[in-house]
C-alpha cells in the first residue's frame, strides 16, 4: 500500500519575485497566449514571432546558468530530454521539410531547458502556486478580452459565441485553465492553517476565475480534465486526514471504479461517449486517425520528420485533408501524431519516460507529493488523458508538455533536508552531541543539575 502520510514538514525558500515574474511571462507565451491572435491570426510561422521567442530564449539561458547548481542534480532527466531532442534533430535527414525540423528542435531544446530549470527550482508547494498565479493573471486577461474585445475573445465563425480569451481557440484557454485549476486545489491542500490568508483568497480566486472560463469553452474534454484533476487532489487529500482505515476504502473503490470504466471502455466505447456528448466517431477524428495510420505504415520506423507533416505545403498532409474532406490542422490524438513525425522509435521513447514519471511520482506521494499538494500526479493523469484527444507529446513551445518534462526532472531531484527551526537540536551547535538527547531521570534546573547521591551500603561494626 502507498503511504500518503506526509514526512516530516521540509522548508524551501520560494524563489525571489523578480524570477518568479520572469517565469510567469515565459509560462504565459507557452500558452501561445495574445502574442499569436494578435501577430499572426492566421496562426502561420512569421518572422515575427520567431523574432520574439529570442529574448524568452535568453532568458531562458540566463536562469538556466544562474541555477546550475540545482540543474546539475537532475542529470538523468537532462540525459533523457536530450536524447529526445537529438532523434527529433536528427529526423531532418530524412524530414519532408528539413528547415521546420530544425527550427522546431531549437525551440523545443529550449522549452526542455526550461521544464528543467522549472521542475529543480520551483520545489515543493512553489510550482503549483506559480502555475496558480500565472493561470490567474491569464484568466483575468481573458475575460478583459471578452468583454472589451469580443472580436479576439469571443468566436465569430467556427463555435461562434464561445470563448476563447487570449487565445486562438477555445480548447487551448480550456487546458490552460484546467491547469490553473489543479494548482489552485494542490495550493489549497498544502495549506494547514484555517484561517483565512492571502495565498487561500488567491486559490480560491483562480478556481473560480479559471472554472468559469473552463464552462464557458463548452469543452466536454477540459470540463472532463478538470474533475480528474480536481478529484486526484481531492482525494489524496482526504486519504491523509482520513488515516489507514478511510484510505483502504478509498483506494479499494478507486481500483473499483477505475475497472469498471476500463470494461465499459473496451465493451461499450459508444456509451461512454454518448455520456460525453460525443458522437461515436468523435466529431470524425476517427476518420483521420485510420487516414494517418495508412500513412504511419509507410514510414513505420522513421516518420515524416519532427514537426513536419503538418505543413501547409506538406503532401501527406494534403492527402489526409482531401480524405477527409477539410482542414485537419493536427491529428487530434498525441501518440498518432507523434508516429507520423519519428515512428515507432518515437513513441516506444515518450511512452517509456512516461512509465517512469508514472512510478515515480506514485512511490514518492508520501512525501514530495503531500508537500506540493499532489500536484504533478494530477497533472500526469490529465495529460494522459488529453495525449488521446489532442497532439500534445514533444511539442516546442508548449505548455502541457513543459509541464509534464518538470515533474520528470522532480522525479530526480533528492528531498531537502529537514529544518532545524524551533528544534532543540539547533541549540547545540556541536557535532558530538547534534543526536543525543538529555536525560529523562534527572531533573534540570536553570542553574546546573541537581543529581541524588548514590546510597551506598556500609558494614556495621563487629
Amino acid at each position: 500500500m502507498v503511504d500518503i502520510r506526509p514526512e516530516v514538514a521540509l522548508d524551501e525558500p520560494a524563489p525571489p519575485w523578480w524570477e518568479q515574474a520572469i517565469v510567469v511571462v515565459i509560462i504565459t507565451l507557452l500558452t501561445g497566449a495574445l502574442v499569436g491572435p494578435i501577430f499572426a491570426p492566421t496562426q502561420e510561422e512569421t518572422p515575427i514571432l520567431r523574432l520574439m521567442w529570442l529574448p524568452v530564449y535568453g532568458a531562458t539561458l540566463g536562469l538556466v546558468l544562474l541555477r546550475l547548481d540545482r540543474l546539475w542534480r537532475i542529470w538523468p532527466a537532462a540525459l533523457i530530454l536530450l536524447l529526445m531532442v537529438i532523434h527529433a534533430y536528427a529526423s531532418k535527414y530524412w524530414s519532408i521539410d528539413p528547415g521546420v525540423t530544425t527550427r522546431r528542435t531549437i525551440a523545443f531544446a529550449m522549452s526542455s531547458l526550461f521544464a528543467l530549470y522549472l521542475g529543480a527550482r520551483f520545489r515543493g508547494p512553489h510550482l503549483p502556486r506559480i502555475m496558480m498565479i500565472a493561470c490567474l493573471l491569464m484568466g483575468v486577461a481573458s475575460l478583459i478580452m471578452v468583454f472589451a474585445n469580443p472580436a479576439i475573445g469571443v468566436h465569430q465563425y467556427e463555435n461562434a459565441g464561445l470563448w476563447r480569451g487570449i487565445w486562438y481557440e477555445k480548447n487551448q484557454m480550456g487546458l490552460v485553465m484546467v491547469s490553473g485549476v489543479i494548482a489552485a486545489a494542490a495550493c489549497l491542500a498544502t495549506s494547514d492553517n484555517h484561517r483565512l490568508s492571502w495565498s487561500m483568497i488567491l486559490a480560491w480566486a483562480t478556481v473560480g476565475a479559471c472554472t468559469l472560463l473552463v464552462l464557458a469553452t463548452q469543452s466536454k474534454t477540459s470540463l472532463l480534465c478538470l474533475i480528474l484533476g480536481v478529484g486526484v487532489v481531492a482525494g489524496f487529500w482526504a486519504m491523509r486526514r482520513g488515516g489507514a482505515a478511510f484510505t483502504v476504502v478509498c483506494i479499494w473503490l478507486g481500483v473499483v471504479i477505475g475497472a469498471l470504466i476500463l470494461y465499459l471502455v473496451i465493451t461499450e466505447p459508444a456509451v461512454i461517449l454518448k455520456a460525453l456528448g460525443k458522437d461515436p466517431s468523435l466529431t470524425g477524428r476517427t476518420d483521420i486517425w485510420t487516414a494517418l495510420m495508412r500513412k504511419v505504415a509507410e514510414k513505420p520506423w522513421t516518420g515524416f520528420g519532427y514537426q513536419a507533416f503538418w505543413g501547409r505545403t506538406s503532401i501527406p498532409a494534403e492527402w489526409i485533408r482531401r480524405e477527409t474532406q477539410w482542414p485537419v490542422p493536427s491529428a487530434h490524438n498525441g501518440w498518432i501524431d507523434l508516429l507520423v513525425q519519428l515512428g515507432w522509435p518515437g513513441a516506444i521513447s515518450v511512452g517509456a519516460t512516461m512509465l517512469l514519471v508514472f512510478f515515480v511520482l506514485v512511490a514518492r506521494v508520501g512525501g514530495a507529493g503531500a508537500r506540493e499538494g499532489y500536484f504533478c500526479l494530477a497533472y500526469f493523469i490529465v495529460f494522459l488523458l488529453l495525449s488521446l484527444s489532442e497532439s500534445v507529446l514533444m511539442t516546442n513551445a508548449n505548455l502541457p508538455w513543459t509541464l509534464l518534462m518538470a515533474a520528470l526532472a522532480r522525479c530526480f531531484l533528492p528531498d531537502p533536508q529537514p529544518s532545524t527551526r524551533h528544534s532543540p537540536a539547533a541549540l547545540d551547535h556541536s557535532g558530538a552531541h547534534r543526536y543525543l538527547t538529555r536525560s529523562r531521570i534527572a531533573a534540570n534546573y536553570g542553574h546546573g543539575q541537581f543529581r541524588r547521591p548514590l546510597p551506598v551500603r556500609r558494614r556495621a561494626r563487629a
